[in-house]
């Protein structure tokens, strides 16, 4: 189906791959079912953090800007000249992969390739989306026997995000009126620590996750104080934990070092940067926008919570140069990634062992595993 001479040829589709979310009150407890599925995790603690889902209607946020997403993908491809369909599918939420399979299917697409919205290296930020393409392809069925998948990149490295990032957090610090004074928290999800200690490369040493988000928040630091004539500092911390007590995740929570900076100075500004989240995601706007918020009420800390990059164009316009980047590769055309910080650059293609899945085996695209 694709023209020899495009861009992204040998692609016929690019597909959006994200974790999906609720749309209404009634899809909140199977959405959350899906999500911790052989986890072991009871109904009611699902409940409880169903009660997040609910102060909203029971609607996420992340659907709704997959969709603008999609539509800005969609325009920068035109003003490039290409037309490659865009499909959006989701692991927890509909549309379902098998539902952007068959939809590449229609199209007549024989090789793909997956953007995904996640942008650093561990299980569950890379290899187990890698997992769900590979069962929704087996899901669809003899049809999609002959369908190629391949998928970018994970993107910390580029410099359009870099870049977004920092245009937003000078945004927000010159926003204060002294923003020698600001105390940095950039914040991801936490994980637990097994993923952390496997995430990477099979033969590496492990801990690519948080290293690669150390290696984004230094960057940032520097540029900004560079930038502003500034010696702030900052440091990474954690949200969003849902693993029983008994399992070791990545600290300090965000809400914790929060308490701990106002002990040392309740009139310096906090100024949240989620670094580990593309879009305005639910661990964004509940677990930052609402419970850091409150805990720096509370604790009579200033609260800034730069915004995601989401909307930024330069952001969008690389997640296009990693298409076309991808592209070259598929032509065996000799490619040098951006970057934008130190350090390795992981492949398109999974080395074998890469961010494993500890509790199984399951088949996995886009790997040499």
């Amino acid at each position: 189906m694709a023209d020899d001479t495009s861009d992204l040829a040998p692609y016929d589709a690019v597909v959006l791959g994200s974790f999906g979310g609720p749309e209404s009150e009634d899809e909140v407890m199977s959405f959350l079912r899906r999500v911790t599925a052989g986890r072991g995790v009871p109904d009611e603690r699902l409940a409880e953090v169903g009660e997040h889902y609910y102060a909203r209607g029971g609607r996420s946020p992340i659907n709704d800007l997959n969709r603008d997403l999609v539509a800005r993908l969609r325009a920068e491809l035109d003003r490039r000249g290409l037309d490659t369909p865009v499909v959006w599918g989701n692991r927890n939420s509909a549309p379902f992969f098998p539902d952007a399979v068959q939809e590449c299917l229609d199209l007549g697409a024989a090789r793909v390739v997956a953007l995904l919205t996640s942008a650093y290296s561990c299980y569950s930020s890379c290899r187990q989306y890698r997992e769900d393409l590979a069962a929704a392809v087996e899901e669809v069925g003899p049809a999609a026997d002959g369908l190629v998948v391949d998928k970018v990149r994970q993107y910390v490295h580029h410099p359009a995000l870099g870049l977004a990032w920092l245009d937003a957090l000078l945004a927000a610090l010159r926003g204060l009126p002294d923003p020698g004074r600001a105390r940095l928290l950039y914040v991801t999800h936490s994980v637990p620590e097994g993923m952390d200690d496997t995430s990477g490369p099979g033969d590496g040493d492990g801990n690519l996750y948080v290293d690669q988000h150390l290696r984004l928040a230094r960057r940032l630091t520097d540029e900004a104080n560079a930038a502003l004539g500034t010696t702030v500092e900052g440091e990474l911390v954690f949200c969003s934990r849902s693993g029983p007590p008994s399992v070791p995740w990545l600290e300090p929570d965000v809400n914790d070092r929060i308490e701990e900076l106002a002990r040392d100075s309740a009139t310096d500004p906090v100024v949240v940067v989620p670094i580990g989240f593309v879009s305005d995601h639910m661990e964004v706007v509940h677990d930052l926008d609402t419970e850091a918020a409150e805990t720096a009420a509370r604790v009579g800390v200033p609260f800034v919570r730069v915004p995601t990059p989401h909307a930024s164009e330069r952001f969008v316009e690389g997640l296009v140069d990693l298409l076309l980047e991808r592209a070259a590769e598929a032509r065996d055309e000799v490619v040098v990634p951006e970057t934008w910080l130190p350090g390795d650059v992981r492949p398109s293609v999974c080395d074998p062992g890469c961010c494993p899945n500890l509790r199984t085996s399951r088949p996995a695209l886009c790997g040499r595993d």
